[in-house]
């Protein structure tokens, strides 16, 4: 059963039209206003509508989310998130907007440009609750060509990766002892002021990583950390019709963590290409014919992404005319078909003239019946 949820344009209160900058004005005063400390008698529900308000920012805010949300709303867009949907602390990506808004009280919060960070600043204050950090996530810029993306790929990538090690299976070595640092609670306690009151901020222990434990005597081979580095190959399967700026996630393939890897984000980055140009779906080229071809018409050469292909051109044919090839372009994502090809004519002028060129030239405009049309107003 599909997921019914408010329409993103009317969590955040603004039109379908509005700027980015006017989603961000939107999102920054309803931050403020379901912060759950600025809501001590009903921070669950703060915490609820800050997390609904973060995920309609989240694609609002992107580019290529929102041109999906627009197009086919939250099942087209769902799929940039991981399984269950939105989850603040792993498919949240604007930190920083966040460290913006509540400015210095973010810093020394454990990362609170992340979304982990995040999280327990706004939503750990004064709550006495142990949860071990999930791993961290790594992100892997991946260019395509444009034929990549016209009809989808599988990409091979290999990334460095924090595993569990194999000696001491994770732990970090032998002689489990109560963390001194956090005095087994597996989190610490920092207090601060801002202009909204007082927080008591509640923080995973540096120490023994919200564990509550640590090990007395260190692993050799990683140190004590529980982690060891190594090398991962994977096969990643590229949609069509992907564009610059969108991602693939890889879940749970990121670094290792006692709660759990992280994840891996495929950032897509396009190459751009020697003869189109993309707009959308569709692609652009500029075909130049000569001067007699445009006059009399007839079957020309075009190139395609997948090869050329022969088409008819109409007799007396004004340059600056497209044509357009349906269907050749790039294949829709998520859905079927695909964008068209737009050939524009541009009439070749020849700037050097042989004599009997010339010659041949001006005969036929002395013999030419159909006169040039005097100046007159552009359309």
């Amino acid at each position: 059963m599909p997921i019914t949820k408010r329409d993103y344009y009317e969590v955040l209160g603004v039109s379908k039209s509005a700027s980015p900058e006017e989603v961000k004005s939107a999102y920054r005063k309803l931050a403020k206003k379901y912060h759950p400390d600025r809501n001590p008698d009903n921070r669950a529900e703060a915490e609820e509508r800050f997390k609904e308000v973060s995920e309609a920012y989240e694609v609002l805010v992107d580019p290529n989310k929102r041109r999906m949300y627009d197009l086919g709303g939250y099942e087209a867009v769902s799929q940039q998130f991981g399984p269950g949907g939105f989850n603040f602390r792993r498919d949240f990506t604007h930190g920083d907007d966040i460290t913006d808004i509540f400015g210095d009280l973010l810093r020394g919060f454990g990362g609170a440009g992340s979304s982990g960070g995040l999280f327990d600043f706004l939503f750990g204050g004064g709550r006495a609750q142990r949860h071990a950090q999930r791993g961290g996530d790594i992100r892997i810029r991946m260019r395509l060509s444009l034929e990549e993306i016209a009809e989808g790929v599988t990409k091979e990538v290999t990334f460095s990766r924090h595993e569990k090690c194999p000696e001491c299976g994770g732990r970090g070595g032998t002689g489990s002892e109560v963390c001194p640092t956090c005095r087994g609670r597996g989190q610490v306690k920092r207090q601060t002021s801002s202009f909204f009151g007082q927080f008591v901020q509640v923080t995973t222990c540096p120490d023994c990583k919200g564990s509550g434990r640590r090990m007395r005597h260190a692993c050799k081979k990683c140190g004590g950390t529980g982690r060891i580095r190594r090398n991962r190959t994977l096969k990643v399967r590229i949609p069509a019709g992907v564009s610059a700026g969108s991602y693939i996630p890889l879940h749970d393939e990121g670094h290792y963590a006692s709660a759990g890897n992280g994840d891996v984000h495929i950032e897509i980055e396009e190459k751009g290409h020697p003869l189109f140009v993309r707009r959308g779906d569709d692609i652009i080229v500029e075909m130049p014919v000569s001067i007699s071809r445009a006059v009399l018409g007839g079957e020309i050469e075009v190139p395609t992404l997948n090869g050329r292909k022969r088409i008819d051109l109409p007799a007396g044919i004004a340059s600056g005319t497209v044509l357009r090839l349906r269907g050749v372009g790039i294949k829709h994502l998520n859905d079927r078909g695909r964008g068209d090809e737009l050939v524009r004519i541009v009439i070749h002028v020849p700037k050097k003239l042989s004599g009997e060129e010339k010659r041949l030239w001006e005969r036929l405009g002395e013999i030419q019946r159909e006169p040039v049309p005097s100046a007159h107003r552009p359309k």
